[in-house]
């Protein structure tokens, strides 16, 4: 039976900051203990920091939890083998996890063409066992620093392409809760991983999706985006796969789907929890072979697109639940980026709403150039169960009402809801439902699927009045 290794999760969020103080990391794998001793005898002593494991699958394991900067590697872990098979698929496994990780194999003294083999096939390096400890020292020493300082520079050069992107919507993050988002959006932004941005409605996921197609090979290329929670179920996969004339009814001329409009760029799908079930399949589908077909035609058409997802579900429970295939859900989640709400990020209010009072004073030439103490305090104790885009459409209200230089509470109209029936008399319909909505979204924490729930409506019809009332 062939024995399948598990796929490593990328290494925590957590963005080493390259210095000359920090040791090399080296990760060492064999099946003997008395050869992981002796490395670690060996580099301990040189400052090395070193971790070592007795197999393929726990070696995947410690890249998933981990940094490393060089790995050294048996070729055979069971007993009585030689043929080396295990240690080259055990390497072709770390060069799809990361192909630039710099890899030494360990061989037995005189095979050569083993040795030639694992080069071939994406290795930097072999040394023979026994080894000679200053060779091997220079090895991983030379190896690892020059890891580095490559990380380093690719480090510098996307955060210079972010610097650079004309067009990009500014980023207000200086909140401790934020810094785990910075780190990942450095980290695997200028990677083609799919990633899945969650966080509650309106923190900000859009945002995210462009800072990381911005500081990637396709920021030349087209990013499409798509809210798959307002498209109908029946015209789904027309819109995103696209279709041939005479389809259906309306289908009068070809038409590219969102999938080809991206191609060699980024497309972002929003609110992927709303994809139907039955069109996931061939939206995997395209994910794994990058073909489909256009609706009514039986003609393959290839695209390389990188997928960015966005969602306030938890697809994992919608997996357990049956609404959400977990195959489709490992497809695009290589990368999770959460997103916190507001009200955990509090530090970052006074900033954000500056920033949006710069923007609506100028646009709407008001004088306001400030807020008042009792304003950023009722500002600074408000849930926000709309998150940023409730501020940002606060803000923008306050500046619209302001008539003198500084934003005041009742400029902002965020105290809490009058609870006296006679408080509806002078509201219209529509305010009155965005009042309705805003009190369950902030019950329910912001989770759609319980607010749409308790109001007896879809999560389709719950975004399209989200939208509408700017919650």
């Amino acid at each position: 039976m062939e024995s399948r290794l598990p796929t490593p999760k990328p290494a925590s969020w957590r963005r080493r900051i390259i210095s000359k103080q920090e040791p090399i990391r080296v990760l060492v794998a064999d099946d003997q203990p008395h050869i992981l001793e002796a490395v670690e005898l060996l580099l301990a002593p040189q400052g090395f920091a070193v971790d070592c494991v007795r197999s393929p699958q726990l070696l995947l394991e410690a890249l998933g939890e981990r940094d490393y900067d060089v790995l050294l590697i048996d070729l055979n872990y069971t007993r009585d083998t030689t043929s080396g098979q295990e240690g080259l698929d055990l390497l072709a496994r770390i060069r799809e996890f990361d192909a630039r990780l710099p890899v030494i194999v360990m061989t037995a003294w005189g095979n050569i063409n083993l040795a030639v083999e694992s080069i071939k096939r994406g290795a930097r390096d072999f040394i023979q066992k026994p080894w000679e400890n200053e060779r091997l020292l220079s090895l991983i020493r030379v190896h690892a620093e020059l890891h580095q300082a490559l990380r380093r520079a690719r480090q510098l050069e996307m955060e210079n392409r972010l610097l650079r992107a004309e067009g990009m919507p500014e980023f207000v993050a200086g909140a401790p809760a934020m810094q785990p988002v910075l780190e990942l959006i450095a980290q695997v932004g200028p990677s083609d991983a799919n990633v899945l941005i969650t966080g509650e409605h309106g923190t900000g996921k859009e945002i995210v999706a462009k800072l990381l197609h911005a500081a990637s090979q396709r920021s030349r290329m087209a990013l499409v985006a798509v809210n798959a929670g307002g498209l109908p179920e029946g015209t789904f996969e027309s819109e995103i796969f696209g279709h041939v004339k005479g389809a259906f009814t309306d289908a009068r001329s070809d038409r590219m789907g969102r999938f080809e409009l991206a191609n060699g760029g980024t497309l972002f799908l929003d609110e992927i929890a709303n994809v139907p079930l039955r069109q996931q399949a061939k939206l995997l589908r395209v994910l794994e072979t990058g073909e489909l077909e256009r609706v009514g035609s039986s003609q393959t058409r290839r695209v390389d697109v990188r997928l960015l997802s966005a969602t306030n579900a938890d697809l994992h429970e919608e997996a357990k639940a049956g609404n959400f295939r977990e195959d489709l859900l490992f497809r695009i989640n290589t990368v999770e980026i959460h997103l916190p709400a507001l009200r955990d990020r509090r530090e970052d209010i006074p900033l954000l709403a500056q920033h949006f009072l710069s923007r609506n004073r100028a646009r709407y030439r008001k004088q306001a150039v400030g807020f008042s103490p009792d304003a950023m305090q009722q500002m600074m104790q408000y849930a926000w169960p709309g998150n940023v885009r409730e501020l940002e459409h606060t803000v923008e209200r306050a500046v619209l009402l302001c008539r003198g230089d500084q934003i005041e509470p009742v400029n902002l109209a965020i105290a809490p809801a009058r609870s006296s029936a006679t408080s509806f008399e002078n509201m219209s319909i529509d305010e009155v439902e965005a009042l309705l909505i805003r009190k369950v979204l902030r019950r329910c924490d912001g989770n759609i699927s319980k607010a749409a729930e308790a109001l007896g409506l879809s999560r389709a019809a719950l975004y399209r009045r989200i939208e509408k009332y700017g919650l």
